[in-house]
């Protein structure tokens, strides 16, 4: 099911044509995507801009009460939209992967907006997973050199390893936070599932975020004009664009087909009409139970987009 394995045809292929799959697929989508992956990267650096904005305050500016104050109003405005920046970004990337028509602008600020409260929670998740690793990967070693105890360097693999559980979880918490209903309780429970079912495609997946973040850092090294130029146009939804191809086949399978099956129906995102199946809806989650969600209005409710 990851990047090397089987995945279906979308829409805008010919009926009887040879099904392609795995790498010829990929690449078949990235061409045909790339500059739409563009947009969609440019919208995203727009919610990563305090960061940016953050480093060069701290590089230049001499006021240091000033500097705080700016640096803490960055950091918030960075941690309330930067998890549904990433709802908005899968969206957008997991409609490619199904090979359904988007509207980059509308479609990433329609999964910001329906999405905001559970990618909050999300995002400031994640935040508080990075810290923590961080502190721990300098507290717990400072410890064991000065007690000369390496015990200490067993509270910091444990926080590590969770953090790096964490993270893969991100592979498909995101996806299914913009396919389903589920409640947030479930969407954690499901991801970290995954995240330790899936490890095939997660190790591939890892890779690729690494050699690109990598690549990225030897960038800024180097050229940092060059760096200032592709990370606001490329290399962030190019790397989650990789991630939802690579694990979004996986929560078909294990979350998405099976509920399908259970009443006696075709996961509408493996047919060919995809595109035909706007009024139709994935979950709601019912007493830990997941049930067609009722068609609503167009005003209200939720459906596969």
């Amino acid at each position: 099911m990851g990047l090397f394995n089987n995945y279906q045809n979308g829409p805008g292929i010919p009926k009887y044509a040879p099904k392609k799959k795995g790498i010829e697929l990929f690449f078949d989508l990235f061409f045909r995507k790339i500059w739409k992956i563009t947009g969609v990267n440019l919208l995203f650096f727009i919610f990563c801009l305090p960061l940016y904005i953050g480093y060069f305050a701290f590089s230049f500016m001499t006021n240091y009460e000033l500097l705080l104050a700016l640096l803490i109003v960055l950091f918030l405005i960075f941690a309330v939209n930067i998890g549904p920046a990433m709802a908005g970004m899968t969206k957008v990337l997991r409609l490619f992967v199904i090979e359904k028509h988007s509207f980059v602008a509308r479609d990433f600020f329609r999964g910001y907006r329906e999405n905001f409260k559970k990618s909050l929670a999300i995002g400031l998740l994640d935040i508080l997973v990075v810290f923590s690793a961080y502190a721990s990967y300098n507290v717990y070693p400072y410890y064991a050199i000065k007690n000369e105890n390496n015990l200490f360097y067993i509270p910091m693999i444990i926080t590590l390893s969770l953090a790096l559980i964490v993270f893969m979880m991100n592979y498909y918490i995101f996806p299914m936070l913009v396919a389903t209903d589920l409640s947030l309780k479930n969407l954690i429970k499901n991801s970290f599932a995954l995240a330790v079912v899936a490890i095939k495609q997660n190790i591939i997946s890892t890779v690729f975020v690494l050699a690109f973040a990598l690549l990225m850092f030897i960038v800024f090294l180097y050229t940092p004009p060059l760096f200032l130029i592709l990370i606001a146009v490329f290399p962030m939804a190019l790397v989650w664009f990789i991630v939802c191809f690579n694990s979004y086949p996986v929560i078909q399978k294990y979350v998405i087909n099976p509920y399908y099956d259970s009443i006696g129906k075709v996961n509408p995102e493996l047919s060919s009409d995809v595109d035909t199946v706007e009024e139709e809806t994935l979950f709601e989650d019912m007493g830990g139970k997941e049930k067609p969600v009722e068609k609503r209005k167009k005003t209200k409710g939720r459906r596969i987009s």
